[in-house]
């Protein structure tokens, strides 16, 4: 059976906090490949600065010399509000002889109780758990209670396992990266060579 893993988020824009932990879980996991999936209205915050096209555009610049890394546009072609659940019920349609395994970090993980239809996410999925190396799951709320239900110290299913991963978890945010770049600073060493040049050159986030 093969694994890939699911790396979902706005992307606005991508850089070293989302694609480092990626190739971690990647390599700890055995995955064969990493999808990619930049929400096109994420659903629990604002609106993305960059259209849809521009962030794709920088995630293929991000990933192009990993060739285990694909971008995945099925929530941009899509449009409208971006439920996870649709998105692994469109890819195991794909990949029906495949396991796919959701990547998100500790922070997303204590909110995954109030996802759309999470229990149908485990049913369609594994879940990785990625946590700075030493740092717990969250386990006194309501995700915690999930997390112990469905916990396995390595991925043997096809779906509803949940394992956690320790990454290199780098103090990095989109959020971070704009106001650099709106302060006229730049985004040097925040993000690859590439996605800053292209910014720069589209005049992204001034």
């Amino acid at each position: 059976m093969n694994f890939i893993g699911i790396n979902g988020g706005t992307f606005d824009p991508i850089h070293y906090g989302h694609l480092r932990p990626a190739l971690e879980v990647q390599q700890q996991l055995g995955l064969q490949q990493v999808l990619f999936v930049p929400c096109y209205q994420p659903v629990h915050r604002d609106q993305p600065h960059a259209t849809a096209q521009q962030r794709c555009e920088l995630i293929e610049l991000a990933i192009a010399q990993q060739p285990t890394f694909h971008l995945e546009t099925f929530e941009i072609d899509q449009g409208g509000a971006s439920y996870m659940v649709q998105t692994l019920v469109a890819l195991k349609q794909r990949f029906n002889q495949d396991s796919l395994v959701l990547m998100m970090g500790t922070d997303a993980f204590a909110q995954f109780h109030t996802w759309h239809d999470w229990a149908e996410i485990l049913n369609l999925a594994n879940i990785a758990v990625m946590h700075r190396p030493g740092e717990p799951v969250p386990l006194n709320c309501e995700s915690g209670v999930i997390y112990q239900t469905h916990y396995a110290t390595e991925l043997t299913e096809a779906s509803g396992q949940i394992v956690e991963v320790a990454v290199t978890q780098l103090d990095i945010s989109s959020t971070l990266i704009k106001a650099h770049i709106h302060r006229g600073e730049g985004a040097d060493y925040l993000l690859p060579p590439s996605v800053a040049n292209l910014i720069e050159q589209q005049g992204l986030y001034k």
